[in-house]
């Protein structure tokens, strides 16, 4: 590992994620963390693995993708896509 590598703790964003998903606006009061919680490991995965880039220059991309790796999630991906981008963003600020 460099200096330039940085280490997302996976676990500690997805405690967050858990505590604070019902706070998000796109998340009604009968929706699920079960549905939810891949789209923000989606978020967090994708941001390691696209380091450096914007949100919008990987979205088409991450949607093609959702599908594959969502899961039991019964989320499209246009419901979807808020978390994964408040995951990311979260760990882009």
């Amino acid at each position: 590992m460099n200096d330039t590598t940085v280490q997302t703790d996976v676990a500690r964003e997805q405690a967050y994620w858990r505590s604070h998903f019902r706070n998000r606006s796109y998340v009604a009061s009968d929706d699920v963390y079960d549905d939810y919680g891949p789209a923000f490991d989606y978020g967090i995965d994708a941001h390691g693995r696209h380091d450096g880039r914007r949100f919008e220059d990987v979205e088409s991309e991450l949607a093609r993708d959702w599908d594959k790796f969502k899961g039991q999630s019964k989320l499209t991906w246009e419901c979807a896509k808020g978390a994964v981008r408040d995951a990311w963003n979260r760990l882009t600020d």
